[in-house]
């Protein structure tokens, strides 16, 4: 990991994303260094690449790849960060595969509040920790004011399928029995009982 050596810490509390975050430079490096580094503090993230290198699991492997551009950006039960962490770890899953590595690109509009940034990151770090999966790699791009709503988030996660285990879309047949939980259960066992 670099030794921070950049004078003064980033303020989380009233500072805001600047065009030199996402420039390549010096900025950008003490961003990443005192926000990402921190919250998402792995082995891989460590090794401070554009790639994350992993030992590959002999099988199967899924790979999926999200992007979440939602307003607002914290909405009741979470925001853009968990769901992207939830989202890209239910897609993989979904597949059958165990969810293991996600890697995360941020486009960050200047003069976003650095500690709503920080709050998102927090979050997909604690989406992480409890999904059990380790965001390895990332990369943050800073767009002009107007040009973009607050930050989007492209996530892509990787999984590997267990030994027997094939859950493949084009199985299913008339017949089948479909189980959906949450709002979307709730909802179609409600209309269903209308």
């Amino acid at each position: 990991m670099r030794a921070p050596h950049y004078g003064r810490r980033l303020d989380f509390r009233q500072g805001r994303i600047d065009m030199a975050h996402g420039a390549g430079g010096r900025a950008m490096a003490q961003l990443i260094d005192e926000l990402f580094v921190q919250a998402f503090d792995n082995e891989w993230l460590l090794q401070m690449n554009d790639q994350a290198r992993f030992a590959v699991h002999a099988g199967r492997m899924v790979m999926a790849t999200d992007s979440h551009v939602v307003s607002p950006l914290f909405f009741p039960g979470g925001d853009i960060g968990s769901l992207a962490v939830h989202g890209t770890v239910n897609d993989v899953a979904m597949s059958g595969a165990r969810p293991c590595y996600l890697s995360a690109a941020f486009i960050i509009e200047e003069g976003f509040p650095l500690a709503d940034l920080k709050r998102i990151v927090e979050s997909m770090a604690a989406a992480a920790r409890a999904a059990q999966v380790a965001i390895v790699t990332g990369d943050t791009k800073v767009v002009e004011r107007g040009k973009g709503d607050g930050v989007f988030i492209t996530t892509t996660g990787v999984g590997v399928v267990p030994e027997g285990v094939d859950i493949s879309g084009d199985r299913a047949r008339p017949g089948d029995k479909v189980l959906v939980s949450g709002p979307i259960g709730t909802m179609a066992w409600r209309s269903c009982r209308s």
